[in-house]
């Protein structure tokens, strides 16, 4: 596999499916059949998913509350979208964890980073709910910051579009697809990849981001055994060489033991 430890984001809008709000059952099946699948290869796989389906923290002031609250608020709806998804993987018998930016000890573990590391070193799918657990950053910063301190390789955007244009092309059919493009470039070129202070981490800490269509059946996988799929964003070439070094100090998948809550 070219990855080994992998974070993928997924937008809540994402779990709507064909519906105006909520979550789509055959879409939540389709995404936890694909991430199934890629993490039968070995790979270690965290998720962070928005909120949008259920409700968006920017929307607040529109309702007349305050923007703290309204955070908080989003923060709750992406925890939700988060047991959904792990509920589908778990009737699906892949071992998941869900930790949480925000402590909700019924539902799910606090996010500890080493805690967090066990889990994907025994080959768990980990799942980041509630952000980082702080208002004014999105769900994008949060996937950014969790790639970063679990040192994942990259980070995957799992979206309905086949990767990063010159425009959007759902509006301009004369868009061109870029097979990969630097941050640099994409800051020159005002491209919308991730917000600012996400794009920034990953950038700041040398971390490739791939943008992908989560929608086609396959692709996850396929980006995972190495082909080309979406939009790689990287520094410079020299990414791939960095990949092979850190690869080299990963600990070994172990295999989960039957009865092992820790």
């Amino acid at each position: 596999m070219k990855y080994k430890r992998i974070l993928l984001k997924l937008s809540g809008e994402a779990l709507m499916g064909q519906q105006q709000y909520g979550i789509d059952a055959v879409r939540l099946m389709q995404y936890a059949e694909e991430i199934k699948t890629a993490a039968a290869t070995g790979t270690q796989i965290a998720v962070v998913i928005g909120g949008g389906n259920i409700f968006r923290g920017v929307q607040a002031e529109a309702f007349g509350l305050d923007r703290v609250q309204g955070d908080y608020m989003g923060m709750l709806a992406t925890v939700i979208n988060s047991m959904a998804l792990q509920s589908a993987l778990e009737k699906l018998n892949v071992n998941t964890r869900l930790l949480s930016g925000v402590t909700i000890q019924r539902v799910c573990e606090p996010y500890i980073r080493r805690r967090a590391l066990r889990h994907l070193e025994k080959g768990r799918v980990v799942i980041f709910g509630a952000g980082i657990g702080s208002p004014y950053f999105t769900t994008d910063s949060a996937a950014s910051l969790r790639a970063i301190e679990i040192e994942a390789d990259v980070v995957l955007k799992g979206t309905r579009v086949d990767g990063i244009y010159t425009a959007d092309p759902e509006k301009d059919p004369s868009a061109v697809r870029y097979p990969e493009i630097t941050f640099d470039e994409v800051m020159e070129k005002n491209l919308n990849v991730m917000d600012m202070t996400a794009f920034t981490l990953c950038k700041e800490n040398n971390l490739p981001i791939i943008v992908f269509d989560m929608n086609k059946e396959g692709n996850l996988q396929r980006l995972i055994e190495g082909e080309t799929v979406g939009t790689l964003v990287t520094m410079s070439s020299s990414t791939a060489a960095a990949l092979e070094a850190k690869h080299s100090g990963l600990q070994p998948v172990s295999k989960e033991t039957p009865g092992e809550q820790i």
